[in-house]
């Protein structure tokens, strides 16, 4: 790496701080650092300290290689196109989790590509006669196929089907509701997914799933945001977000074996939503694509719910004691899965990285690092 440069280290800075909206005041007060110090390295007067550039990059949710090393890939390319297109919808406490969110998927990339993890390769190239509503619906059924999913067997864990293609997948609550999710191609991580954890734990198999499509098929986009069906953002004739809901509907509900029931009711409705993992909406849209119903009957199952409590999440599982439950509820709401808290554990314990790094990489401090330790079963290597 070439020697230090301030205007480079204060370029990215002040990318930071404006790609998550936040004042200088703001920032001082979060990191201590005097707002008169943070204006001198912010016009590259003069370079920060080690230890004012660690605190900044750790406030910043950033590696701190991004402001000091040109020869790294932009590091805010993607999420200053995000906020391009759709800047006006996200919160400051969006951009926030967006931002930590992309910090977790780069340390999962780092971390899979040191343990020498092994991805399932999917690529579907669509011929030049396939149309939008029929690619959704190919790509769907070749992946099932791709990872061993035989006839009408229902994905019971989305999440891990699409990691084991590569794809990083997290969940996060947002303040916006409105967004289902959002897609970005990160120069690092590569394909990079975030569902609104504030949905519906079906309705997030299904958000999943449709930023899924948009990995596969829409990577060159860089960026792209999934609006709930019935928000004024969402666009019903956005061909690629009807490609997406159909792959997403396809890889849930294969149409071929969607259920042939003669007369539907409510209660019908319910058991079939429940075995599909699905909501009735999307069981509704599914059976009327497949002319298996009417408008009437789609009307009737859409006016049904299957019980919260009987919707269980895979990465919260029912076996567990309800305080365990609840308390792997909040770490998912800040975007700690399951799958990625297990991998920061398992890296930890081959040496890979420290306990102070662990920390970092669960988004805690130590007191709450043991914590998680604790309930997930694993330990903390003590440091010398």
């Amino acid at each position: 790496m070439s020697s230090i440069n301030p205007k480079l280290i204060a370029s990215r800075l002040n990318q930071a701080r404006n790609l998550q909206a936040l004042s200088t005041e703001t920032v001082s007060a979060d990191t201590g650092i005097v707002p008169e110090r943070l204006a001198i390295i912010e016009k590259g007067s003069e370079a920060p300290s080690g230890d004012e550039l660690l605190i900044l990059a750790n406030y910043y949710a950033r590696d701190f290689r991004d402001f000091l090393d040109p020869s790294r890939p932009e590091p805010f390319k993607q999420t200053d196109i995000l906020y391009r297109r759709h800047g006006e919808t996200f919160t400051p406490s969006d951009r926030r989790a967006v931002q930590e969110f992309l910090f977790l998927c780069e340390i999962e990339a780092t971390l899979q590509n040191e343990m020498g993890f092994q991805h399932t390769p999917f690529v579907f190239e669509p011929s030049s006669y396939d149309l939008h509503k029929i690619q959704g619906p190919k790509a769907a059924a070749a992946l099932r196929q791709a990872l061993g999913h035989r006839g009408a067997q229902i994905p019971l864990d989305v999440y891990a089907d699409f990691r084991r293609i590569g794809l990083h997948v997290f969940r996060r609550r947002l303040a916006t509701s409105e967004i289902s999710g959002l897609y970005i191609e990160h120069p690092i991580a590569g394909h990079c997914i975030l569902v609104n954890y504030d949905e519906d734990i079906y309705r997030q198999r299904f958000s999943v799933s449709h930023e899924a499509a948009h990995a596969i098929f829409d990577s060159s986009d860089a960026a792209s945001v999934s609006y709930q069906r019935g928000s004024s953002r969402y666009d019903q004739q956005d061909l690629k977000e009807l490609r997406a809901n159909r792959f997403a509907s396809c890889y849930l509900m294969p149409p071929e074996h969607l259920p042939n029931v003669p007369r539907w009711d409510p209660q019908q409705a319910v058991r079939w939503a429940q075995a599909l993992k699905v909501s009735t909406e999307a069981l509704s849209f599914a059976l009327l694509t497949a002319k298996r119903i009417d408008q009437d009957t789609a009307k009737l199952i859409r006016s049904v719910r299957v019980p919260v409590a009987d919707k269980v999440d895979p990465e919260a599982p029912d076996y567990l004691t309800e305080v365990q439950v609840n308390r792997r509820k909040q770490l998912l709401e800040r975007g700690l899965s399951e799958y990625y808290v297990s991998l920061c554990f398992e890296a930890h314990q081959r040496g890979l990285i420290s306990a102070g790094r662990l920390g970092e990489a669960l988004l805690a401090d130590h007191r709450e690092t043991r914590e998680i330790s604790i309930l997930y079963g694993r330990s903390i290597v003590n440091e010398l």
